[in-house]
């Protein structure tokens, strides 16, 4: 059984047991979440979709722990100009662990 949730406005495919990594959320680490977005259910041949979510359908995760994502570096470079600039950016990330997907 796998479902498709939406978690701050990015789609992601889980399962029980998986492990995600998205946007930062509020909430502390070792507590858990109930995520009601769910947009499709599959379990085994039967398949749902939601328009655009399921009702009655949700997914339980445990926050884990908050990271930051490894390092984007932009680069801004004007030719002949004398003109560059190096700047970079590391996005808040939290790891979640899928509990179970209650139907």
């Amino acid at each position: 059984m796998y479902a498709v949730i939406e978690v701050k406005g990015k789609q992601y495919k889980v399962a029980a047991k998986d492990v995600i990594e998205v946007n930062r959320v509020a909430e502390a680490p070792k507590e858990t979440i109930t995520l009601d977005k769910v947009l499709l259910l599959s379990s085994g041949k039967k398949v749902q979709v939601g328009q655009p979510y399921l009702e009655g359908v949700s997914v339980e995760a445990e926050v884990v722990s908050h990271e930051k994502a490894k390092k984007v570096v932009v680069f801004k470079y004007l030719r002949r100009k004398d003109s560059h600039k190096k700047t970079g950016h590391r996005q808040l990330l939290s790891k979640l662990l899928i509990k179970k997907i209650n139907k």
